[in-house]
């Protein structure tokens, strides 16, 4: 009984990492613009198949590159594309609607991610793709559970990134010109902030973790498809509400309880259907509780 719960705690925590990157990307636009992009799912569903581009290109190349080279650069190649893809999406959907009611961008995120479906749909066919393996299928056998080199690489990848965006968050200028728009938009280009600039940045940087995010996702669960995002995103949602949404810690923090709930549902209840149900029921305790998320503090509207 121990070692099942054991490495079910440890599956949990590589889909707990895959959403807590993806819930990033809600929590910093949300945290400086108090809008939900609810296109952020359909960008990791972008970011995955990018990913494959860039990793079966290069698997082709007649040179026969490591393994590691190829996930790196399908990694580089993702995060990269993803990221101005992000930087576009704000510029030409959401940026023209700042001044607008909160709706018009929310139905406009609603329906980029439509687009990005159907675009997706459109270009690459219905088809399921399946992702390559870039990691070695040995295994290791320590204590009774059964760890892999991938578990192994999601977990302190995923590591890593949040780390560093937090750092980023909390310790550079960059970091403290977001936390600033966060806090008072009105007034931070009076101190010569160049906020339009910023903003473009936040969502470059969430975009791009959101396709590290899809990098791991594919090669731990290899069958990407266009509409791969839409619950992939919810789940993600759903942590960056239950973390906080707004709190870079309460995103990762979502994230891993998501991931635990996702695992463990089946072994509690007698079928893996229930497992929306019980995310869904969580999320609804802890608005009816605590509507600001567990590390969430509540916001005042200045007047």
């Amino acid at each position: 009984m121990f070692q099942l719960l054991a490495q079910n705690v440890l599956n949990a925590l590589q889909l707990g990492s895959v959403y807590a990157l993806i819930a990033l990307g809600y929590t910093m636009v949300y945290g400086i613009l108090t809008m939900i992009n609810f296109a952020h799912g359909d960008i990791f569903m972008v970011g995955a198949y990018l990913a494959l581009a860039g990793a079966v290109f290069l698997l082709g190349l007649p040179v026969g590159l490591p393994l590691f080279l190829v996930f790196t650069g399908a990694l580089a190649f993702s995060m990269l594309l993803t990221a101005l893809l992000g930087v576009t999406i704000e510029r030409l959907a959401y940026r023209p609607l700042r001044a607008a009611p909160r709706v018009s961008a929310v139905i406009t995120a609603l329906g980029v991610g439509l687009f990005l479906e159907n675009f997706t749909l459109g270009l690459l066919g219905p088809e399921p793709r399946h992702f390559p393996s870039l990691i070695t299928t040995t295994s290791w056998e320590v204590a009774g559970l059964t760890i892999t080199p991938l578990q192994v690489l999601i977990i302190l990848l995923a590591a890593a990134l949040m780390i560093a965006l937090d750092l980023l968050v909390r310790r550079t200028l960059l970091g403290m010109a977001m936390r600033a728009i966060s806090y008072n938009r009105p007034i931070v280009p009076l101190m010569g902030v160049p906020v339009d600039r910023v903003i473009s940045l936040t969502f470059a940087i969430g975009s791009a973790i959101a396709a590290a995010g899809g990098l791991m996702y594919g090669l731990a669960y290899p069958v990407l498809d266009p509409y791969m995002g839409i619950r992939i995103g919810w789940w993600a949602f759903i942590a960056a509400v239950v973390g906080g949404i707004g709190n870079i810690r309460g995103a990762m923090l979502g994230g891993f309880i998501l991931g635990t709930v996702e695992v463990f549902t089946p072994l509690i209840l007698p079928s893996s259907t229930y497992r929306d149900f019980v995310a869904f029921s969580l999320l609804l305790l802890l608005l009816v509780f605590k509507p600001t998320g567990l590390l969430g503090r509540p916001v005042f509207e200045r007047v």
